[in-house]
């Protein structure tokens, strides 16, 4: 009795609720005797059964038992038609609890949801997706418990040239704005540092939301709240074993963090240099080019100047100027690449 809440203990006065637990009891009890697949359909809609006839009651019995239950209906080797099923109770949950009771027992539901769309087959895609924009969304502030677990889950539907791709992009911006930018990017640099099979498209979106007109100290918000994460981050993808996730992860460094700047630390940019060294192992053409326009800088193309009626002269020496300015920013960039070179081929 002391596991159990004061709501709960209220509700036992209940006869119905007492008899509502022995339904429930009841039909996790045929989880036991399933021998295929679909008995645990068959299992499923029992449960779903008795949770309809019940919707009055806010509280379900037997909550961690049932979590259980739906975790194993999720697992990958199942077909989709056992999926499709355990997402239905999923859904009838979430509408019985609210929202406040989901917050309170996101861990119990979310084992089991959280790593089904990286393995779902496209017809349980769809339905997945849309049980997160029901009941997840609405949890605003109180999914950070649960967000890189959310990420992982979430962030392979951000593969190129998926049918879902721009709704699993559009629902991670969602909950980006849930949380706070910083608090959501700094789970997106710990997902891409723990787990390598979320790299690529953890980059992916990265690319996709960095505005290139300005510089990283306009949207610090992508650094996250840990800045010896984000580049730890880095460092691990750059030193990927998949070319595409290396590429990709030059495109951001080329990008957020060009050399000449100075916004990372003489120890940080030493760190990144240091992995991106690696990157010449693999023989790569397209990995070599943007590592080679990172270290050395892009050439920068200066505008023609505009015939004003003034001499010749005067447009001459403009043009000297320009090329001047032009040079010094070249060199600065080349002697800035030539010393983190040096040091980090010291160190290896």
């Amino acid at each position: 009795m002391s596991m159990l809440t004061v709501e709960e203990c209220e509700l036992l006065t209940d006869s119905k609720y007492r008899s509502y637990i022995t339904q429930v009891e009841k039909a996790l009890r045929s989880f036991e005797y399933t021998s295929e697949w679909a008995d645990l359909i068959s299992a499923l809609g029992k449960l779903n059964k008795v949770l309809l006839n019940h919707l009055k009651y806010p509280v379900i019995p037997k909550k961690v038992t049932i979590g259980k239950r739906l975790a194993q209906c999720l697992h990958p080797a199942l077909p989709s038609g056992v999926h499709l099923k355990a997402l239905e109770t999923y859904d009838i949950i979430f509408k019985c609890i609210g929202t406040q009771r989901l917050a309170h027992d996101l861990f119990i539901y979310s084992a089991g949801m959280f790593p089904l769309l990286g393995h779902a087959a496209m017809s349980v895609k769809p339905v997945l997706l849309t049980v997160y924009e029901k009941h997840f969304i609405a949890l605003g502030r109180h999914i950070k418990p649960g967000l890189n677990g959310l990420l992982l889950g979430l962030l392979p539907g951000l593969e190129e040239g998926s049918e879902y791709f721009d709704r699993t992009n559009l629902l991670l911006e969602d909950f980006s704005d849930a949380v706070g930018p910083p608090f959501f990017y700094t789970g997106i640099w710990e997902c891409m540092l723990s787990c390598p099979s979320v790299r690529l498209c953890g980059a992916t979106f990265l690319l996709n939301h960095l505005n290139k007109k300005l510089s990283m100290e306009d949207q610090l918000h992508m650094i996250g709240l840990d800045i010896d994460l984000m580049v730890s981050s880095l460092c691990s993808g750059l030193q990927d074993s998949s070319v595409l996730v290396q590429r990709s992860m030059l495109d951001f460094l080329l990008i957020a963090f060009p050399m000449h700047t100075g916004q990372l630390t003489k120890a940080d940019l030493g760190r990144v240099v240091e992995a991106t060294l690696n990157v010449v192992l693999r023989r790569d053409m397209s990995l070599n080019r943007r590592l080679y326009a990172w270290l050395l800088g892009t050439s920068t193309s200066t505008s023609s100047v505009p015939n004003t009626g003034g001499s010749g002269k005067g447009r001459e020496l403009h043009r000297a100027d320009s090329s001047s300015t032009t040079c010094e920013m070249d060199l600065s960039y080349f002697q800035a690449s030539l010393y983190w070179l040096n040091n980090s081929v010291g160190n290896i």
